[in-house]
């Protein structure tokens, strides 16, 4: 009974045709000679007849079952429940009722069936766990249909049957999950698509309803743009790794916990080196986003910058799907409260985004209404450029935040002349770099000393020279004002902006 009428894979391998494949007067074709497959027997009638008989009845206990202990399924149109899976249902039992019969599997396109109802259920976002339920259930309702008129004799008969049934519910179970997992994937990438053409269009200053109703959301009250900067994971410089592993690790850490801090209502675009994110703000923004009154039409449009830029990549222009394209969506909000509530919140998203891809981020932010994204994009940017050539630690920095920085860094015939003040200075590193710790401390001579681990007596001598050379004295509070621009323009004057914003 567990051998040579036990359920094959190949039919190949079926007994009936081993045994056809003997010489004819082989010495050992009475000895060896397998007998022919019988289907089992339970109650006194072959188990594939008695399938085949109550098919039509099965499917419809199997649907009923589904409805009772998988409630996930009521969500389904009454339409398809009594169509397309009360149809696939029945198909499964003759399907079933086929392999009982021969004794090997059923046809290979039963179970790309089963793969491809399986994709239809994850593209309808059933769950996982339901739609495998749904083949061990109805294996179960087979089971004990079949089962139900058995007699005392059929042990032999009932094991080989559970073999087979549970043969057929190995092979649909993993048809089953591969053909979820495509279906998912097909539907999270439509998805992205979506989402990244909404991006696409928030950035180059177009009209993004439709863009925003092809994603399944609204267009929220205002965005707070964010341009990041990240440094390098220690494993993209470690021998033995594989670089693009580790910088493609990080970023999707860093993705996955902004999402998730977010409520996956962000809008991103990330490369290894960093990126710019979108996220919605519950209220309109109390700010202008730039600081001059430069139209979008008259700077390049956002994602063309991007495209550029050395730290941010533009997504592609792709159209959504037209099965994305519905109406009446609410947007979904990052944050609770007004806009400028957000903002601690997300610092403290970013922080721990950065936490988890195990790297200092460091980003210029701006906020906006829909339409004027484009020039947040293009403030934030130069936010980050102008907190990254000021030394700003990591973290989330806005035009606020910068405003002396930012204005010095804006070309102009007074910055040069700032910047000239301190230029006697320039052949005396160790002078430049006193005056700096100096001022970054608060004018405290001992902080100074520490910071540079030398004598206060040593750090009044400096501070000394540096007033002989420059005529600027950092004890006088008059010149401390003029010291600190004249730092910030010489900063602004060597740095060269990336990505040419």
């Amino acid at each position: 009974m567990t051998g040579h009428n036990a359920p094959h894979c190949t039919p190949t391998s079926r007994p009936a045709e081993a045994f056809a494949a003997q010489p004819p007067g082989s010495p050992t074709e009475a000895a060896d000679r397998p007998s022919p497959w019988r289907a089992p027997v339970i109650g006194g009638l072959p188990a594939d007849q008695r399938l085949l008989g109550g098919a039509r009845e099965l499917a419809a206990n199997v649907v009923a079952a589904l409805l009772d202990r998988v409630p996930v399924y009521r969500r389904l149109p009454r339409e398809q429940l009594g169509g397309e899976l009360t149809r696939d249902t029945e198909r499964r039992i003759r399907a079933l009722a086929h392999a009982v019969r021969t004794g090997v599997p059923a046809p290979a396109e039963e179970f790309t069936a089963v793969r491809e109802a399986a994709a239809r259920r994850a593209e309808e976002g059933l769950p996982l766990d339901a739609v495998l339920l749904a083949h061990h259930l109805g294996m179960e309702v087979c089971w004990e249909f079949l089962t139900r008129d058995a007699h005392a004799g059929d042990a032999a008969d009932l094991l080989l049957l559970n073999r087979l049934l549970l043969d057929q519910l190995r092979r649909a179970s993993t048809a089953a999950g591969t053909g979820y997992l495509d279906g998912q994937r097909s539907a999270v990438d439509r998805r992205s698509s979506a989402r990244q053409s909404l991006l696409t269009a928030l950035l180059a200053g177009t009209p993004a309803e439709e863009a925003a109703a092809r994603a399944g959301t609204g267009l929220p009250a205002g965005y707070a743009v964010l341009c990041l900067s990240f440094a390098d994971h220690p494993d993209e410089h470690s021998p033995g790794i594989d670089p693009g592993i580790a910088a493609r690790r990080k970023v999707r850490r860093f993705g996955a916990e902004l999402d998730h801090r977010t409520r996956q209502s962000a809008l991103s675009t990330l490369t290894p080196t960093g990126g710019l994110v979108l996220v919605p703000l519950p209220t309109v923004p109390d700010h202008s986003t730039a600081p001059d009154r430069t139209t979008a039409s008259d700077r390049p449009a956002a994602s063309d910058r991007t495209a550029t830029s050395e730290h941010i990549t533009a997504p592609g222009r792709t159209t959504a799907p037209d099965d994305f394209a519905t109406s009446g969506h609410s947007a979904v909000q990052a944050f609770d409260g007004t806009a400028e509530e957000a903002w601690p919140q997300l610092t403290a998203a970013l922080a721990a985004a950065a936490r988890a891809a195990g790297v200092p981020v460091l980003a210029g932010a701006a906020a906006a209404v829909p339409a004027e994204v484009p020039g947040a994009a293009a403030l934030a940017y130069e936010v980050l450029d102008v907190a990254r050539a000021f030394g700003r630690p990591p973290g989330l920095h806005r035009l606020d935040d910068v405003l002396l920085e930012y204005q010095l860094t804006r070309p102009s015939r007074a910055r040069s002349r700032l910047a000239a003040l301190i230029e006697p200075l320039a052949d005396a590193g160790e002078l430049l770099t006193t005056l700096r710790t100096h001022l970054a401390g608060g004018l405290n001579r001992r902080h100074t000393a520490n910071a540079l681990h030398l004598h206060p007596n040593t750090v009044d001598y400096r501070l000394r020279r540096i007033a002989v050379l420059t005529g600027l004295d950092p004890a006088r509070p008059a010149d401390v004002l003029r010291i600190t621009a004249a730092i910030a323009a010489r900063t602004a004057e060597q740095s060269t902006p990336a990505g040419g914003w």
